[in-house]
């Protein structure tokens, strides 16, 4: 009996440890809560870039330098960036998707709680839900302009696994794209109070040879009593591009 009775309380007690383990990693989590923005020429080109009318010159966040496209995608490419002033979805005012809005020159908002992060972004004002709760991505294929995303934490970094995209929204102004298949892997890793590590790893087999990653920092905006701003995007109508030309 009182063998049994110890082998119960030793029970009881490696489940209380765990417990206490995990809710003790989970109130470690690091806090990304605050207002951060890109300082680079990504929303443009997100390859290397001179600079001309329009588009300031700037260094790429791709690794290796060069999007792997499949060459009819890459004569696609190359078609986008031709007609961009009408082409590009954010011309006519469409949510930018992920990962294009993190980078483009708007700030935007981290808010965590226990069981979703939400990212408020001041462009279009577009709100965006991380679920938290270990639960799975809905079955099926849903056309989402910013994709469903399921987070987890790895230590210290937010990775968040994204999928259920349609195919309207680019990669940047240059007319970088993908199809409804893309799978986004983005990975947040504080490197002090003020800066994040964005490390996000794209993977669409209808357009790219194979996965390829981007890296960049992101920055906690620190002026006094910062805030984000409202945005409201006016989409060009034919008249306006025959009166720019």
């Amino acid at each position: 009996m009182r063998i049994a009775v110890t082998l119960v309380s030793v029970s009881m007690a490696t489940s209380f440890l765990l417990a206490v383990a995990v809710s003790g990693a989970e109130a470690q989590a690091p806090n990304l809560q605050g207002i951060w923005q890109t300082v680079n020429t990504a929303a443009w080109d997100i390859e290397d870039h001179s600079g001309s009318l329009g588009i300031p010159a700037g260094q790429g966040v791709v690794d290796g330098g060069a999007i792997p496209y499949q060459p009819w995608a890459l004569l696609q490419e190359q078609e986008n960036f031709a007609n961009r002033a009408t082409a590009d979805p954010l011309a006519s005012c469409a949510m930018p998707g992920v990962p294009r809005i993190t980078y483009m020159p708007y700030p935007f908002q981290i808010l965590q709680f226990d069981d979703r992060i939400l990212i408020l972004y001041e462009y279009v004002h577009v709100t965006r839900t991380i679920y938290m709760d270990g639960s799975d991505h809905p079955d099926g294929h849903i056309d989402f302009w910013m994709g469903d995303s399921r987070g987890r934490w790895e230590g210290d970094t937010l990775v968040v696994d994204v999928i259920h995209f349609n195919d309207q929204t680019w990669f940047d102004r240059a007319g970088n794209f993908h199809s409804e298949a893309l799978h986004v892997v983005e990975r947040y890793t504080p490197r002090g109070p003020n800066h994040i590590d964005y490390e996000v790893t794209i993977e669409d087999p209808n357009v790219f040879t194979r996965p390829w990653t981007m890296r960049m920092p992101l920055y906690r905006r620190q002026e006094p009593n910062v805030q984000l701003l409202e945005y409201e995007c006016y989409a060009y109508a034919e008249e306006d591009l025959a009166k720019d030309k």
